[in-house]
């Protein structure tokens, strides 16, 4: 079994400048999984992480000249340029247009309705009954009905500071009886 050669930064760095090929592969050996996780992070799509991932070593090769490192260590550097990188894919408009055109995929005529969750088969629909009534209302209204504080407010004649105030309290309440 060949001996694998290690690097620390300080020994990695000059090999870098002078552009060899082995402290490169070993640069994306090891440090390919963290920027990799850094663009992911930005950018849920693996396929286009792939392809980011690729720019960022590519910039790293031909900018690893103005590496410096008196203002930060390597990995700091590399950070910079992969998360800038993945923000610069996000902002591009081709990027925007193909979150704009995706196809429906089948999951979403799977999913069949609603995303939220059934009330009713978590048991949280019971749990509100125990509220007080002028809370019990405002709860059905704001959150299984869907209507807005200002909403409500008009359709129950009561000034909006009241139905903030009441639902705030609902909840608060809500939280106690739902605690283990």
């Amino acid at each position: 079994m060949p001996e694998i050669k290690t690097y620390s930064e300080a020994e990695l760095i000059p090999l870098l400048k002078q552009r060899e090929q082995s402290a490169f592969g070993y640069l994306y050996d090891h440090y390919s999984g963290a920027l990799n996780t850094v663009v992911l992070s930005i950018i849920p799509d693996k396929t286009l992480c792939g392809d980011v991932l690729q720019e960022v070593f590519i910039k790293i090769w031909r900018q690893i000249d103005s590496y410096d490192e008196s203002k930060g260590r390597l990995f700091t550097w590399m950070l910079n340029i992969t998360r800038n990188a993945a923000i610069d894919m996000v902002r591009s408009k081709g990027y925007q247009n193909t979150k704009q055109n995706q196809e429906l995929t089948e999951s979403v005529y799977d999913a069949g309705g609603s995303a939220l969750p059934n009330v009713d088969k978590i048991g949280l629909r019971k749990v509100v009954h125990t509220l007080r009534e002028e809370y019990r209302v405002l709860v059905d209204l704001s959150y299984f009905q869907g209507f807005t504080q200002e909403e409500i407010a008009k359709m129950l004649d009561i000034p909006l500071g009241t139905v903030k105030t009441r639902l705030r309290a609902a909840l608060i309440q809500l939280r106690q009886l739902v605690k283990p």
